[in-house]
């Protein structure tokens, strides 16, 4: 990699031991660059600073980096005493400013091995990458020769790169971090430790996961420093696609910001260039298929590609396109694209929003607007418009993605596109072009992911086989390789295959023995009209299997054939469930108009069963009061609700309508493995083939023979690779400790699959060992579907089933099992979660099998710790009739967990009270809270909007919080040993108090009680001093991180020396408090008449890595001296 980016992409050797640690960035080449490009601003900048010019250069960068981040000073520079500077130049869209074009070419891209990064360590990272001495990228990198794996590098990224080092912290130094081996390469933009989300950034083979075979005969990697890091692509990317989004999201009455670094996947950085590139070659007029599956990310890759045509020149440096028209439904592209573009451009009116009517569309059309975004109504408006401008030419983005959510926007939409009411928009689309003809002024970019052969044959390219196809492909298959989407079809079943099955259960006495519940499918044939079979069997299902998934929160659509049949279904619903006297099923209905039953009133329509507006619907149902929806003819396409676990088909389904039916279960959120679908009507082989074209490698079985399950088992016990003990002590840490994000639980389970690892490495033949993959992958995943079918209690099978899945994922071959990580925490936790609420793991403290855990700390269970993470749902339930379950303490759980882990939520625990704690507290709570709102809307949702019920939340994790710190502070003796609560200063004590406490007095005696009094054995003391502790850095070796220090308050008169200072008007960089403790200057100005005033004071470290703080003008009001710095206690 290193040569090859020296040799041909355009990069230099940087120089290790120039990479300055504490900066994290390369300011020798930084200097180099400024004065090379930017000579006579230096130059100027120089006459202002004298010899420090390069020392306060770096000061003002190192700030700008730290508030702005390192994308936007990149691009738009930073200014230093008026002086602007640009850190970075990026290559024009056209060749009409050639002095641009030379300012780029003198970019300085550095590719640097084995870069130290920590200030207090020796460790390294593999491969920094920076342009003009910043670092934007960092690489580890992993050879399968040495026995590592990108898995590793990933590991390496989660556990051993510190995201708090300056080098890793987010958007404030590297955009990217790459973990890269000989066959794959993952990306992401944010270190999190355990959390740390990696995506793909591979380029697919043969329409799947994974990387092709390199026809140059190298890595199959290679591609990302032959075509990706050099330097004309690389800085494209920084300058053109990266960029972050924010979202404002509102709690306790003010907006909390979460910000995400977006960088592109291949399939979309490919898509993006090559469809720019076509259109510069080939002109205006051609029509493009773009064919992404759902967990694509089309959103992004229509505001790249929309930005990039509004900037594209031909040969003689003429625009290709004068404007750009974006076509979609979809509520929040609008806004993405105009924030997205001003990242590019900080220029505002580059994108208009056309919302009104045709005349609104005319008039941008006649300014020469750059985007121009409307709706697919205004479709047939566009092409009548554009007609009006023959001599200018328009790119014509359409995404028809979320174009049918059923209802009265659908049905204008097809009135619109003159399209019948059976029919597709797709089709309408398409008819509505053929109609008006070809426009060689216009160039179409359709993105779908379902194309019907019709279009195909439209829009689509020949391929080498003469076949139309589209001209980019991102396969549903690579999409739920790389587990973007999920396999729909994994646990597809038809009710006859569901009820043969059943019957086995049930005719088996050993089998009967060990189902969890009563039968479901009690039917061995279903009359079509008589719905009330088939009602039971959809909410028996749903209690008995569906209720738990997704930690108790999963949801089911069930797919009707027609708007009576909704009615009708709803009212059985109704009736059984209240019959069953089942209260924790609620289901809604989606169909437009109104029906009447036999002709017969009164009239129903939606909104009257369900009892509010259509438009609350979607809403309504992703909370926690509704769990089924029955629909006709709506939300069976674009409806993306990532609860939808279980569908229940009782409608004839084929090509298009079947995939993107079936398909509203695809999509992910935390604790979703699977999904289930029982058909009522359709045959396995139709769906099959519904399929195919879009997935490229589905494979639906016939069910086999429950007792295969057996079978697999005895045959796996042969190759004597699992060992039970294994299993049983694997099963010990999981299904019984709740800390499973740490890391010693995380190092016990590898543990335990490691050693089966070592046993079948030792498997002599390579058929032997790959007959054990191989049939553990069949194990692994017939458990699975069975377990959709009619769950098990046999506790030894889950066991072997919960360890087997997990050792898959270190296994080579080409079977594995669902889309799972030892890594992924929210997957081990929603699956421990739903298998200790079925009841179905029973753990005996006094079993023979069980082995002593690998250490009794993390794995030991206290009965009343268990109490403890049932007591918050039991009291919210209670106090607010809201409706948690067990598994929701999941969400509370984890938010403590990593509260208790917080290092400075522990130093402020250490010496304050938890009245002076909660300060730190609520901040630090809130920042989780956000980070984790995706993985439980509903709680997020009443925290932030029911401020009693937040309160009651931030209240009892605050006290677990505080006293699960100060457990831990109380075993540390040392300091604390001797301390009394109560004593005199005339008994040779002397107080201890809070340092923020004492700091906010203003420089009185604190009236809050002391933490404790200290002896002070013979040493000389005074009624005015005190004991306090001091954290931070900044006077290091002086005063270290943590020291206890004695303190005499400030009597006034001369200083020299150290002292507790606190400002109104500046906080300290460090610890971002408005007090500090440094070394004291002043200088002071003489007002006359024996008056004086502070004129400047500063504040000075005594650890060099720290900045002097300047303070000028001060006011008495604004600035106090609190206490004198005396000496350290310990």
């Amino acid at each position: 990699m290193e040569q090859s980016l020296i040799d041909h992409g355009g990069y230099e050797k940087g120089d290790p031991a120039k990479f300055d640690r504490a900066l994290a960035l390369d300011w020798e080449v930084l200097f180099r660059f400024l004065k090379t490009t930017q000579k006579n601003t230096w130059d100027a900048l120089a006459g202002i600073h004298g010899v420090e010019v390069e020392k306060k250069f770096l000061y003002r960068l190192n700030q700008e980096l730290e508030t702005r981040g390192m994308l936007d000073c990149l691009r738009y520079g930073i200014t230093d005493y008026g002086k602007k500077f640009s850190l970075a130049y990026f290559k024009p869209v056209s060749g009409l400013n050639p002095t641009t074009q030379k300012l780029y070419d003198q970019n300085i891209l550095t590719v640097t091995r084995q870069v130290h990064f920590c200030v207090n360590d020796e460790r390294s990272v593999d491969i920094v990458l920076s342009v003009n001495g910043l670092p934007v990228a960092t690489i580890e990198l992993k050879n399968q020769f040495t026995g590592q794996t990108v898995d590793n590098a990933k590991r390496q990224y989660k556990y051993d790169r510190d995201e708090r080092d300056l080098l890793f912290q987010f958007k404030k130094r590297a955009l990217v971090h790459f973990a890269v081996d000989t066959d794959e390469v993952f990306m992401t933009t944010r270190l999190q430790g355990s959390r740390t989300k990696y995506l793909p950034f591979n380029k697919g083979c043969n329409k799947g996961k994974g990387n092709p075979v390199n026809s140059k005969g190298g890595h199959k990697t290679a591609y990302l420093w032959e075509e990706v890091l050099v330097k004309d692509s690389w800085m494209d990317i920084l300058g053109r696609f990266v960029h972050l989004e924010t979202k404002d999201i509102p709690v306790d009455g003010r907006n909390i910001r979460k910000e995400t670094m977006i960088f592109p996947r291949y399939h979309q950085l490919d898509a993006v260039r090559k469809l720019a590139e076509d259109a510069v070659k080939n002109g205006s007029g051609k029509n493009y298929l773009i064919q992404h599956s759902a967990g694509s990310g089309k959103s992004n890759s229509i505001a790249w590609l929309a930005y990039r045509l509004a900037g594209i020149h031909d040969t003689s440096d003429k625009r290709i396109f004068d404007g750009v028209i974006v076509i979609t439904d979809r509520l929040v592209l609008d806004q993405q694209l105009q924030e997205t573009i001003y990242q590019f451009e900080h220029k505002t009116g580059v994108v208009e929003k056309i919302d009104k009517d045709s005349n609104q569309l005319a008039q941008s059309l006649a300014s020469g607007t750059n985007i121009i975004i409307t709706t697919l109504q205004k479709f047939g408006f566009v092409l009548d418009k554009v007609k009006g401008f023959p001599a200018r030419s328009y790119a014509v983005i359409v995404d028809e993605a979320h174009s049918s959510q059923g209802g009265e926007m659908a049905g204008d939409l097809k009135r619109a596109l003159m399209v019948p009411d059976d029919g597709e928009v797709e089709d309408g689309l398409r008819e509505m072009m053929k109609a008006r003809g070809p426009q060689k002024n216009l160039s179409f970019f359709a993105f779908t992911a379902t194309p019907k052969a019709k279009t195909l044959e439209a829009f689509g390219q020949r391929g080498p086989d003469g076949k139309p196809e589209p001209f980019h492909l991102y396969s549903m298959r690579q999409a739920i390789e790389e587990g973007f989407i999920l396999d729909v079809l994994l646990n597809y079943t038809t009710y006859q295959s569901f009820y043969q099955l059943n019957k086995k259960i049930e005719d088996d006495p050993e089998l009967n023995k060990k189902k969890a519940a009563s039968a479901i499918a009690r039917f061995a044939t279903l009359h079509p009209y008589v719905l009330a079979q088939k009602t039971e069997i959809i909410i028996e299902h749903f209690r008995q299997v569906t209720m738990k998934k997704i930690g108790g929160k999963a949801k089911a659509m069930v797919v009707t054939a027609s708007r009576e049949h909704v009615v009708r279904y709803k009212q059985e619903f109704d009736r059984y469930l209240k019959e069953k006297g089942y209260t924790d099923i609620k289901a809604l209905v989606a169909f437009s108009g109104m029906v009447l039953l036999d002709g017969i009133p009164p009239e129903y329509t939606e909104v009257g069963m369900n009892g509010f507006g259509e438009k609350e619907l979607p809403e309504r149902f992703a909370g926690s009061e509704y769990q089924i929806l029955l629909v006709a003819e709506k939300y069976q396409t674009g409806y993306d609700e990532p609860l939808l676990h279980s569908m229940y088909v009782d409608k004839r389904l084929d090509g298009v309508k079947a995939v993107q039916t079936l398909s509203r279960l695809n999509r992910t959120c935390p604790g979703k493995e699977d999904t289930f679908i029982l058909d009522f009507v359709n045959k396995r082989e139709d769906i099959l083939a519904a399929f195919q074209p879009y997935y490229e490698a589905t494979q639906l079985k016939e069910t086999t023979d429950p007792n295969k399950l057996y079978d697999l088992k005895t045959k796996l016990d042969s190759f004597k690779v699992i060992v039970w003990a294994d299993v049983e002590a694997f099963c010990e840490v999981f299904f019984k400790n709740k800390d499973l994000h740490n890391k010693r639980e995380h190092g016990q389970l590898n543990a335990l699959v490691d050693v089966a690892v070592v046993r079948f490495e030792t498997i002599e033949k390579d058929e032997h060992r790959d007959d054990f993959v191989n049939t553990l992958g069949v194990f692994v995943r017939l458990y699975a579907f069975l377990a959709q079918i009619m769950p098990f209690q046999d506790v030894e099978l889950e066991k072997f089933y919960a360890y087997s899945r997990f050792l898959l994922k270190k296994l080579p071959g080409p079977i594995r099992g669902p889309r799972y990580d030892l890594g992924d925490d929210v997957a081990l936790e929603y699956y421990r979660l739903q298998k200790i609420s079925e009841g179905e793991i029973a753990l005996q403290k006094d079993s023979g099998a069980a082995i002593k855990p690998l250490s009794e700390a993390g794995t030991k269970k206290d009965k009343d710790e268990y109490a403890h993470l049932s007591e918050i749902i039991n009291l919210l339930n209670d106090r607010f009739g809201t409706d948690f379950t067990e598994a929701d303490k999941l969400f509370f759980d984890q938010i403590e967990e990593e509260m208790v882990l917080d290092e400075k939520l522990s130093m402020q625990a250490q010496s304050n009270s938890i009245d002076n704690f909660k300060y730190g507290f609520d901040d630090v709570f809130m920042d989780k809270l956000v980070e984790r709102m995706d993985q439980n809307q509903d709680i997020f949702n009443k925290i932030t909007d029911d401020k009693a019920f937040g309160a009651v939340v931030k209240d009892y994790l605050l006290k677990r919080v505080y006293g699960r710190l100060k457990k831990v502070e109380d075993e540390k003796p040392l300091f604390f040993k001797d301390v009394i609560p109560e004593a005199t200063i005339e008994q040779g004590y002397l107080p201890i108090y809070d340092l923020q406490a004492v700091a906010t007095a203003f420089g009185e005696q604190p009236t809050q009680e002391v933490i404790g009094w200290k002896p002070m054995h013979g040493r000389k003391i005074g009624e005015h001093m005190f004991i306090a502790q001091v954290f931070g850095k900044s006077m290091e070796p002086t005063i270290k991180d943590g020291s206890w220090c004695l303190f005499r308050f400030d009597r006034g008169g001369s200083r020299i020396g150290i002292f507790l200072v606190e400002s109104r008007l500046v906080k300290d960089p460090e610890t971002q408090k408005s007090f500090t403790i440094k070394r004291y200057h002043s200088e002071k100005e003489d007002l006359g008449d024996d008056q004086w005033r502070h004129k400047r004071i500063v504040l000075s470290p005594d650890n060099k890595d720290f900045k002097d703080i300047v303070i000028e003008n001060v006011s008495g009001n604004d600035f106090r001296v609190v206490a004198e710095f005396i000496q350290i206690i310990s």
